[in-house]
């Protein structure tokens, strides 16, 4: 699973994100604050200092700013923290990767990720995790994840995974962290369900990666693709307003 083991278009698709980055920021989901604060609180609340490595635009920053912590967004791409310091000024923001980590040893209380570790290496990533966190810090891996119960979003889901074929199962990648930092897991489990006009929802999809590296042509054919969907099926047609619902696993790992 590690860098090293991967191809080249995935590669691609990991820098890509910057591209997108206003896009990226009002059309991508939230997270649920009850499965964050689970991650990363571990039922005591009380405010933190968390890194959020892979920030992006911030839409995990902003959960954990609502929620009292003190924030550093850490991300590959200067677009997306752009975005991210424009919407919260008071994060510090520094760019840089999970493998590369621009903060001093023993600088945070907890480390996250929202949607964004099945792109760390994670034996290299792991090791920059334990340096960074303070004794007793833990690790915060998030993610949202379409609920394929609903029938509309269960053919969506066979549409994204046709092109998505390379990602790996968020559970791998919790396995790996798992092993890599040696550390216990548990997981909380909460819903959130996303709202947008069709356009929004087929546009939202050209912030993904695997949408972002497509040659012009098969871009447009997929996003065609997904207009059809929400055009034609009974969960979806001719409504103003689609919900997508989602699913987030909030995995908590404490290193032994």
């Amino acid at each position: 699973m590690g860098a090293g083991g991967r191809s080249a278009a995935w590669e691609e698709r990991a820098r890509s994100f910057g591209a997108a980055a206003a896009q990226y920021a009002v059309l991508r989901p939230t997270y649920p604050a009850d499965a964050v604060a689970a991650a990363v609180e571990g039922g005591v609340p009380g405010p933190r200092r968390v890194l959020d490595l892979g920030a992006g635009t911030g839409l995990l920053t902003g959960v954990l700013v609502a929620a009292g912590h003190e924030v550093v967004a850490v991300d590959p791409a200067p677009e997306m923290l752009a975005q991210l310091a424009d919407r919260f000024p008071g994060v510090t923001t520094a760019v840089g990767s999970a493998e590369t980590i621009p903060v001093p040893d023993a600088a945070v209380d907890v480390v996250v990720a929202g949607q964004a570790a099945h792109w760390f290496d994670p034996v290299p990533a792991a090791t920059e995790m334990r340096r960074v966190l303070r004794p007793g810090g833990t690790v915060a891996l998030v993610w949202n994840q379409r609920d394929v119960r609903e029938p509309w979003v269960a053919v969506l889901d066979d549409l994204l995974t046709a092109e998505n074929s390379e990602r790996p199962d968020d559970r791998q990648v919790v396995a790996a962290f798992a092993a890599a930092l040696d550390a216990d897991v548990t997981v909380a489990e909460s819903r959130i369900v996303q709202r947008s006009t069709p356009e929004e929802f087929v546009a939202s999809f050209e912030t993904r990666s695997f949408v972002i590296t497509m040659a012009e042509q098969q871009r447009a054919e997929f996003l065609g693709q997904l207009r059809a969907l929400v055009a034609t099926h009974p969960g979806t047609r001719g409504r103003d307003v689609v919900e997508l619902p989602y699913v987030t696993f909030a995995y908590r790992l404490t290193p032994r």
